[in-house]
């Protein structure tokens, strides 16, 4: 298989915009749950939740953002959907990032990934709340965006992509299986780049109350809004929900050398399996299965392992049962390598998740450094290597794994191996 790199990323969340802002959140453990505005309708009293983004303005913010990029950018997303704005806020950054502005690839080498489904929940209620007793009045546009395919239009339109593109759906695991997918392209040759983007979900108030029904959703604050993410902590409560999209570029090796673009870090290894389970239940043998065939496929050991990024949701079950599985993997092992939970910082961004988790474990490697699992008063077992609640932990990580489950029984995980930095 070729070999694989990360060349650019960027990273929309309610802890911070952009690498640079997004990094230093991470490194201080600053929060983005906070108390959920009554005006906000979605019936939450807590949530992680994107107040104060603006396309244009995010987009100028962007360090050398083209002004004809810039250009199609305003024009393909001024009116698309929140959640298409959001990609495309990230989707610029990331494309800047990895110099694909200036040192372009041929547009039929390059490739698209959309990951996530059923990304724009909010805008079909918030229309049947408006359109629902005068349908004729719908706006035709809507025939466009309640497909999920509307991004790979607008985003593969503003960053003129030739190649494959295409959505990829795996419930919470869907930035992972997009990750995997545009790793397949790359690796069979199909592509020299490709653009993947973990998408926002932006759920109505009816799926978060039937989240929230199932016992998955924290939905009420029953302490301050900033310590109701609890991963790995015997008073957690369920997840809460973010808002939010990751975008990284991956590339070939040899594409990345002959454009003397620095890679971030090496996709080295990955593994998507199913569990055979269509509740919502988690199982640590599915678990424990991907987590193996991903170091197995990166040619690791767990003595090779410094770092697990877990998908640490909160849930009550969900974190018993992945570590069950994070324990079985590592065995003797489990002591000395390091975990933490990204989620305690930004929510569950749910479909995002794993391109959002991929891009901070990128970014803690790049650092140096761990962020903390806030709110880890009690951890629920102590045999465990868990960052702390307390700050950033100074800490060199060669070799990370990233964890993401979904919904369905569909298992993930991504090994990185650093690239200097």
């Amino acid at each position: 298989m070729r070999d694989i790199v990360i060349t650019g990323m960027g990273v929309v969340t309610a802890a911070g915009t952009g690498c640079k802002d997004f990094a230093a959140a991470l490194r201080s453990g600053r929060s983005g749950i906070g108390q959920v505005p009554p005006d906000c309708r979605l019936g939450i009293d807590v949530g992680a939740l994107l107040t104060d983004i603006h396309l244009e303005d995010d987009l100028r913010c962007i360090e050398d953002l083209p002004a004809d990029l810039f250009t199609r950018a305003r024009r393909a997303a001024h009116r698309a959907p929140f959640s298409a704005q959001v990609s495309v806020i990230g989707a610029a950054q990331a494309w800047c990032g990895a110099g694909l502005h200036r040192s372009r690839v041929d547009p039929s080498r390059v490739g698209l990934t959309v990951a996530g489904q059923n990304l724009n929940q909010r805008l079909g209620y918030d229309l049947q709340q408006r359109y629902g007793e005068r349908l004729a009045y719908l706006p035709p546009s809507y025939g466009r965006h309640f497909l999920d395919t509307d991004q790979v239009g607008i985003l593969s339109e503003i960053l003129e992509i030739r190649g494959e593109g295409l959505t990829v759906g795996g419930a919470s695991a869907s930035g992972n299986v997009g990750l995997i997918q545009g790793s397949r392209l790359i690796g069979s040759g199909a592509a020299e780049v490709c653009v993947v983007v973990g998408a926002m979900m932006d759920l109505s108030p009816l799926e978060l109350h039937a989240l929230d029904a199932m016992g998955a959703l924290c939905s009420k604050a029953s302490r301050p809004a900033g310590e109701v993410c609890r991963p790995f902590d015997r008073d957690r409560g369920g997840f809460v929900y973010g808002q939010g999209s990751g975008c990284l570029v991956l590339e070939s090796r040899s594409s990345a050398e002959e454009r003397g673009v620095e890679p971030l870090a090496a996709l080295a290894g990955c593994a998507l399996n199913l569990d055979g389970n269509r509740s919502t239940d988690p199982n640590p043998t599915g678990q424990a299965t991907a987590m193996r065939q991903a170091l197995r496929n990166a040619r690791l050991s767990v003595a090779d392992l410094d770092y697990i990024n877990t998908h640490g949701t909160g849930s009550v079950l969900g974190d018993e049962s992945e570590l069950q599985a994070i324990k079985a993997v590592l065995d003797s092992q489990v002591a000395r390598t390091w975990l933490n939970s990204t989620k305690s910082l930004v929510g569950h961004c749910l479909t995002a998740a794993g391109a959002i988790e991929a891009i901070a474990t990128i970014l803690q490697m790049r650092g140096k450094f761990l962020h903390p699992n806030l709110n880890l008063d009690h951890p629920i077992d102590a045999g465990c290597r868990f960052v702390g609640a307390g700050g950033a932990s100074p800490v060199t990580v060669k070799t990370a794994l990233s964890n993401s489950f979904g919904f369905g029984g569909i298992c993930s995980s991504i090994a990185f191996r650093s690239e200097g930095g």
